[in-house]
């Protein structure tokens, strides 16, 4: 459309066409003033650069703010179902585990009872003690760590070390600060234990490696892949009902253990003080007090 004399854009087409024609030469022109400048004055190029790019951010911000939002929009519908879904699981595991605790409970009371009417004797109670894993002493035959905590802080030798899942060893040794631990897969290790749910007997017997065996068991023992093994108390050695972990495989009349307690992984231990009832009084020798006629 052509413009006439007399209107107000007329007097940039002459403008338009000067710059189309000289668009080329006006562009390495720029070039090679920037070139120049940021020879001469590479602070002041600087000083300029950053002021164009605080003008340009907030603008394509604001432009690509839309498509923002748009995948905020998709990412919060993502997340809705996928709460969904949580939240039905939640539901549904918290009504089992209501169901469980209704159980529980009943069989609490029911144990209270039958404790009280045979005057069972209650067991002793277990304080615990913290300690940090400090070192782990390993060899070709030998499977002990060290922690940070001794006699200083009520350490025993005997004691049971806890892992987060469950057993992993014995106080073998104390120090003033300082403890070590024979640890459940140790070749010298043996520990008395219960398999569940058959209550089968038996001994958790270390062999320096990560999985220790169940020895002596009863030729007709019943035990099945992933069945729980905690400790007896058999011996008085370690408190009864600790969790050492599961069966993995039955093979060759003993069985596989996977321990539940990662001796690899673990940082802090648990110390277990357990209070043993006092030993029995020795017998006297028959014939020193006197005899039966």
């Amino acid at each position: 459309m052509r413009l006439s004399r007399g209107h107000p854009l007329s007097f940039f087409v002459p403008v338009r066409a000067v710059i189309q024609r000289f668009s080329l030469a006006l562009l390495v022109g720029i070039a090679l003033a920037l070139m120049i400048i940021s020879q001469s004055a590479p602070d002041t190029l600087e000083r300029f650069r950053s002021g164009v790019t605080d003008v340009v951010t907030p603008i394509v911000a604001f432009f690509s703010r839309p498509s923002a939002t748009v995948s905020d929009i998709v990412d919060r519908v993502e997340s809705l179902a996928t709460l969904q879904a949580e939240n039905a699981t939640l539901k549904e595991n918290n009504e089992r585990l209501r169901k469980w605790q209704t159980l529980a409970q009943k069989l609490q009371r029911e144990n209270d009872e039958l404790r009280a009417a045979l005057r069972v004797v209650p067991d002793p109670r277990a304080s615990f003690v913290t300690a940090r894993v400090a070192g782990e002493a390993g060899g070709p035959y030998v499977r002990t760590a060290l922690l940070d905590a001794g006699a200083a802080e009520g350490i025993k030798k005997g004691q049971a070390v806890l892992g987060g899942d469950g057993l992993v060893g014995r106080i073998i040794d104390v120090g003033n600060s300082s403890a070590r631990v024979l640890l459940v897969t140790d070749l010298n290790s043996r520990v008395p234990v219960f398999v569940e749910p058959s209550r089968e007997r038996a001994v958790l017997a270390g062999d320096n490696s990560s999985s220790p065996r169940l020895e002596f068991l009863a030729p007709e023992a019943k035990i099945g892949v992933n069945d729980r093994i905690v400790t007896s108390g058999e011996g008085g050695v370690l408190p009864p009902g600790l969790p050492v972990g599961t069966v993995a495989a039955v093979e060759g009349g003993g069985a596989v253990v996977r321990l539940a307690a990662q001796w690899e992984r673990l940082e802090f231990v648990s110390v277990l003080d357990y209070e043993l009832p006092a030993p029995l009084p020795g017998t006297r020798r028959a014939g020193r007090i006197g005899t039966l006629p």
